[in-house]
């Protein structure tokens, strides 16, 4: 039985009509593990029959809005359902990972507006419990360090290089079909290539430099991935397959947009499976 890997969502912090904010969809071992929830994940994850009371984990990279913004509704959702459900009220807590820092206050405070709606709907339906996560968080490390595990799937975390913004995590899965290898945000760096060596999929956030440079949006490059060396770096590690997603810009507002995204990655090494990611673009493995 193979595994998946679907983008959720390949968007940047400016809404576009075709892309969700960030986020990543890795179906494997019989697990749904989400990675980033932007704005819109929960209508992703619809489009590809997967409802937020489904998910296994969600697993957070970093604190950049985002990258969460979709979050409080994936909450939301999952209660919701359970409402729906006959019989005694069942645990519809969202188990969220992530890494200690700025999250855990964020996290601390995420539904703190919804106080008002939780009691309207645990009144009317008659419920005892409201939305919540079960959270874990653990300190970032520039060593690989498991972070969760559930019978033959394990997710390993590693620190990212996305200064000014500490920490940022990229995640490694692994399971008996193979391994799935999220970079986050990021530079191109020593870290990806120790996250992602020899994965089977490598999700990579993407930056085409050619456009960006000159622009006012030049600065963004000192903590984002240039097409070039994201296909030098995954040429060097050995990545069977591999996919682009928070497109900065997005292809289709660039003449030629995907062709220039291939032709960067191509000119820095790579020669294999490419995908230049739309929401829902997917890949199997194993």
């Amino acid at each position: 039985m193979s595994s998946i890997v679907t983008l959720t969502g390949t968007g940047t912090p400016t809404p576009t009509a075709s892309r969700a904010g960030g986020g990543v969809l890795v179906q494997t071992g019989g697990l749904n593990l989400q990675f980033d929830a932007g704005r819109a994940t929960s209508m992703r994850l619809a489009a590809v029959d997967v409802r937020a009371i489904a998910l296994d984990a969600v697993f957070l990279t970093h604190h950049h809005s985002d990258h969460l913004q979709g979050l409080d509704d994936l909450v939301f959702s999952s209660w919701i359902a359970g409402t729906q459900r006959s019989g005694p009220e069942s645990d519809t807590w969202l188990p969220v990972i992530a890494p200690d820092g700025p999250l855990a206050d964020f996290l601390e405070h995420l539904l703190d507006p919804w106080r008002g709606d939780f009691d309207v709907r645990k009144g009317h339906l008659n419920r005892d419990t409201e939305p919540g996560m079960h959270v874990t968080l653990f300190e970032a490390s520039t060593k690989m360090e498991i972070v969760w595990e559930k019978g033959d799937v394990r997710v390993s975390a590693l620190h990212v290089q996305h200064d000014p913004v500490r920490p940022a995590v990229g995640y490694r899965v692994e399971s008996p079909d193979g391994v799935v290898a999220i970079t986050g945000d990021t530079k191109v760096c020593v870290e990806v290539g120790i996250l992602a060596e020899g994965a089977d999929v490598l999700v990579h956030e993407a930056l085409l430099s050619e456009v960006v440079i000159g622009t006012p949006r030049e600065p963004i490059m000192d903590y984002h991935s240039d097409s070039i060396g994201i296909g030098t770096l995954a040429k060097r590690i050995g990545v069977k397959s591999l996919m682009l997603t928070h497109l900065i810009p997005p292809p289709e507002n660039v003449e030629n947009g995907v062709v220039r995204y291939e032709a960067a990655v191509r000119s820095g090494g790579y020669d294999g499976p490419l995908v230049v990611g739309e929401d829902l673009s997917s890949v199997e493995y194993g």
